[in-house]
């Protein structure tokens, strides 16, 4: 076994919510890097669903225009390696963002394969994938990355529409999978 390391701040935020809203779960961090960042097992250990974490800073108030300032709770980015997302043996992907200004805190919970497809529609080719998931005071979650204004200015008023691009089922709503292992 190698030494321990630190894990990151999306790790820590992702592990301290499911312990905090999950009471009988216990909350694993693998000794190593296997593409999975966190295990939350039942408390019997018996049960187990694997999560790879992604954490962003909030780009809301540092990169976007004011226009958007009010309607938005956070702006995210996110490199993704395709073929680690391809390989991945996660059962799910979890975006952290934080939002600065609002004092918030979003969790987008995504099944890897689905992932996996609705990335590959949105953004074709190269080696890295770029996400922008943005989140909306209405509680929407949109990745932005390649729009033109008009479409997110669409978003921002709760008018767009573009169903690979819309990851609002994810947002917040914690797996039926690690609900079960609470039980």
């Amino acid at each position: 076994m190698k030494p321990m390391f630190t894990i990151h701040a999306g790790e820590y935020l992702v592990g301290s919510y499911i312990e905090r809203k999950f009471k009988r779960v216990n909350v694993w961090v693998p000794p190593r890097d296997t593409g999975v960042d966190l295990l939350v097992s039942d408390r019997d250990n018996r049960r187990a669903v694997s999560l790879q974490v992604k954490f962003s800073r909030d780009y809301l108030v540092t990169h976007n225009r004011a226009e958007f300032q009010k309607q938005l709770r956070v702006c995210g980015f996110c490199t993704i390696n395709r073929s680690k997302l391809k390989a991945s043996r996660a059962d799910y992907w979890v975006f952290v963002l934080p939002g600065f200004d609002f004092r918030t805190l979003d969790f987008v919970i995504v099944p890897t394969k689905e992932l996996q497809q609705r990335l590959r529609s949105i953004h074709r080719s190269g080696p890295t994938i770029r996400t922008y998931p943005w989140v909306t005071k209405r509680r929407r979650c949109w990745e932005t990355r390649g729009l033109r204004k008009a479409q997110l200015l669409q978003i921002r008023d709760g008018d767009y529409r573009d169903a690979p691009r819309d990851f609002t089922k994810w947002l917040n709503t914690w797996p039926t999978a690690v609900k079960q292992l609470n039980t």
